[in-house]
């Protein structure tokens, strides 16, 4: 067929040169008229496919190792050698008369086929119906194949994609209080077999890469509770997680927010696990909503008592305080309960020396070298023991 379509492509180049339209010379040969329903035929016929376009066609006769399509008005396409071997698992389901799309290899072979590719054709395709899917947000409900530390395999249409789990919704989301990336890969096994919903969010046919995404299923829906509630509102809220960073609460079904250890207490926190078990009924102040997160405080809702401390403290004043914790820049010393200064390394020379000089617990005299009730800071330099 193809061949038949270059020898007239020839003989069109040829009239020109006699001085003849193509129209002219057509008309001549085969008696069409230039109006006539068979020119119109010749006219409406589609441009011929090209290597690697995407055709269809009907499979007309399977034999032991080739497959024929019917690809009109453009000739015979045949999936054989390498293309039939590697689209085995394909033409098993394929019986004569069905409608196959396939991927042009090579326009016309030897033999005058058009040689076609199932497998890419059908890779082709899922590559497409992905992009589609990324548009349309499409859901699909797909097991867990595998986990690792850095979050699940899944498989989507025969290709392996990953779902980080920073991608996970609330409820799969491994809260490891200490972060420890072999804790967190065993809470992630435990979701191995399950189907959970998720979306496309990334696709990248040339690395074979598939993302997903668990997460944003949640966020129309939460959108829609999150709206409901404004920066400033107190609301009572369940203890649903205690982590080393905070504590994780729900204020409704599909709604939870987090307390950072910052906002437990005017007090220092060290562990909220002390403080806070899963179950407990706590009421909380709404600090900020950005990007569907909610932000909470309990300290907030309690009295400021750096606001208190203003009116009582001020630079160059000697006051008592205790020790109650070491860090690198020195050691933090308590005036009052909320009210915490840094006592700075350098008063000693050395962490050694300031160890020397103080220990956790113990009660000292300090100068106010600054305060700042605005900022919350407060800066100590040591006088001596009480």
């Amino acid at each position: 067929m193809f061949t038949k379509l270059k020898k007239e492509k020839k003989v069109d180049l040829e009239v020109l040169e006699n001085g003849d339209t193509d129209t002219q010379y057509a008309e001549k040969e085969s008696g069409v008229k230039k109006d006539s329903p068979m020119n119109k035929i010749l006219n409406d016929t589609k441009n011929p496919p090209s290597e690697g376009d995407l055709i269809e066609g009907l499979v007309i006769a399977i034999e032991k190792s080739a497959v024929y399509v019917n690809i009109p008005p453009f000739g015979t396409g045949i999936i054989f050698g390498k293309e039939y071997i590697n689209a085995r698992d394909i033409i098993k389901k394929i019986n004569i008369g069905d409608n196959v799309a396939g991927k042009v290899v090579t326009l016309e072979n030897k033999d005058g086929y058009i040689e076609i590719s199932l497998k890419e054709a059908r890779q082709a395709l899922i590559w497409s119906e992905a992009e589609l899917a990324i548009v349309n947000k499409t859901i699909y409900e797909i097991p867990v194949l595998e986990a690792n530390k850095g979050g699940l395999i899944l498989s989507w249409q025969g290709i392996d994609g990953f779902l980080p789990a920073s991608q996970l919704k609330t409820e799969h989301y491994p809260r490891v209080t200490d972060g420890d990336k072999d804790k967190i890969l065993e809470e992630l096994k435990k979701l191995i077999g399950q189907k959970i919903a998720v979306a496309i969010i990334g696709a990248v046919p040339k690395e074979g890469k598939l993302i997903f995404s668990e997460k944003s299923l949640e966020t129309k829906a939460k959108e829609k509770i999150v709206g409901k509630y404004a920066v400033g509102e107190d609301v009572m809220g369940e203890v649903t997680g205690v982590v080393d960073f905070g504590v994780f609460m729900k204020l409704e079904e599909g709604l939870e927010g987090l307390v950072h250890i910052s906002e437990i207490d005017w007090t220092l926190v060290e562990n909220p696990k002390t403080l806070f078990k899963i179950g407990d009924k706590l009421k909380v102040k709404i600090i900020e909503i950005k990007d569907g997160k909610i932000s909470l405080s309990i300290k907030a809702l309690k009295t400021n008592p750096w606001k208190e401390g203003e009116k009582k403290y001020k630079k160059d004043d000697i006051v008592q305080g205790v020790v109650i914790k070491f860090n690198k820049h020195g050691a933090l010393a308590s005036i009052e309960e909320g009210i915490a200064g840094l006592v700075h390394i350098s008063e000693f020379g050395s962490e050694v020396k300031l160890r020397e000089k103080l220990s956790l617990g113990k009660i000292y005299t300090f100068k106010i070298t600054l305060f700042d009730s605005k900022e919350q800071k407060m800066a100590l330099s040591f006088v001596g023991e009480k």
